[in-house]
């Protein structure tokens, strides 16, 4: 496991995160994983709404 985020882990528990954290959540999960950060959902599910 590396730990990083990928779309197909987004996809794969899409209601979940929708569910959980959100749209804007969810919609930060899409760009990072499409832009192919290397970041983690983690980083993604907490950061602030203004950085």
């Amino acid at each position: 496991m590396r730990g990083v985020i990928t779309l197909r882990d987004v996809l794969s528990n899409l209601g979940v995160v929708l569910r959980e954290f959100g749209a804007l959540c969810v919609i930060r999960c899409l760009v990072a994983s499409l832009r192919r950060q290397k970041t983690t959902f983690l980083d993604i599910a907490v950061r602030s709404k203004h950085p």
